[in-house]
């Protein structure tokens, strides 16, 4: 066989195979696409690629030994037999995560299970009163982590501190986080406009770009945003900046006035906002008024 039949016989069968695809075909390919194309930003992000690159050796080991190694193909398949509730453990808090964000998107079947809206006015009093503490913590250099709960509740956070109910002020917000308070070095969780919990704690990022500077406040803050769709304030306590973590991102040295101007984006919405349009508004807003400065100085906490 030459090489035009061969290359007739390939066209033959392309041809036969696009004019026998059906709708429903294409939205499947385009599904496991979409899934394939998931599974390797979430392997590129968690720095997962040795293990992945491990279960590829197994896999073709296993489709080697067929037939050939009998002995060695009956070990790998008990192998991946037990393999893959492995895979789940070790993958748990990612796929947790992407639940999580599929049962938090704006899906219209979905909306029944949404959180009723909180009144704008509290949410407003409760921004206020944290950008002055904020302010004050920030000249006097006393270290915080404060957690704007959104969708995502934090209910396994709240369980590892003390658990409270009580409106949010500047004072209340200095007393906590006072050096020689008992709950000081642990972060607080705001809902809804209150103070639901003291004394969290919160997951370190995983993330090994992260700038050496950085400490262990600082670091949990990250951490948090990335497991959630939540909003962290931080004060470091080293040099007495402020900063504000929103998915996965540190924007670091912002003024009172930028990070009340950034929580009122980030948690008040204008109401005929479309969700679209309200996404690319907070990332401008990010990208524009919260730009990195180089620190010489001390690393924050």
């Amino acid at each position: 066989m030459d090489v035009m039949e061969v290359m007739t016989s390939l066209v033959h069968k392309l041809n036969n195979f696009v004019f026998s695809l059906r709708l429903l075909d294409v939205v499947d390919i385009l599904v496991v696409a979409y899934l394939i194309y998931r599974l390797l930003l979430l392997v590129r992000k968690t720095n997962s690629s040795r293990l992945l690159k491990g279960v590829l050796v197994v896999i073709a080991a296993l489709w080697l030994s067929t037939d050939r190694l009998p002995a060695l193909n009956f070990a790998l398949t008990h192998v991946v037999e037990w393999g893959v509730l492995a895979l789940i453990i070790l993958f748990q808090p990612e796929i947790r995560r992407v639940l999580e964000q599929v049962g938090s998107s704006q899906l219209p079947f979905l909306q029944i299970f949404s959180k009723p809206q909180v009144d704008r006015e509290t949410i407003e009093d409760a921004i206020g009163q944290i950008v002055a503490a904020c302010g004050d913590m920030s000249k006097s250099r006393t270290g915080a982590l404060i957690v704007f709960e959104r969708k995502n509740q934090t209910d396994e956070i709240l369980r590892s501190g003390t658990k409270l109910d009580a409106e949010v002020s500047s004072e209340l917000l200095k007393n906590i986080f006072f050096v020689k308070a008992p709950m000081h070095d642990g972060a607080v969780i705001i809902r809804e406009g209150r103070v639901l919990g003291a004394g969290c704690m919160l997951p370190l990022s995983r993330n090994v770009n992260l700038s050496r500077d950085l400490g262990m406040r600082h670091r949990a803050g990250i951490g948090m945003s990335e497991n959630s769709d939540a909003v962290v304030v931080l004060v470091s306590e080293e040099t007495g900046s402020i900063s504000v973590a929103v998915g996965g991102m540190l924007k670091r040295h912002l003024m009172t006035e930028t990070l009340d101007q950034l929580l009122r984006n980030e948690l008040l919405p204008q109401p005929d906002e479309d969700e679209a349009q309200a996404g690319k508004k907070r990332k401008g807003l990010l990208g524009r008024l919260t730009k990195d400065k180089k620190d010489g100085g001390k690393a924050d906490e």
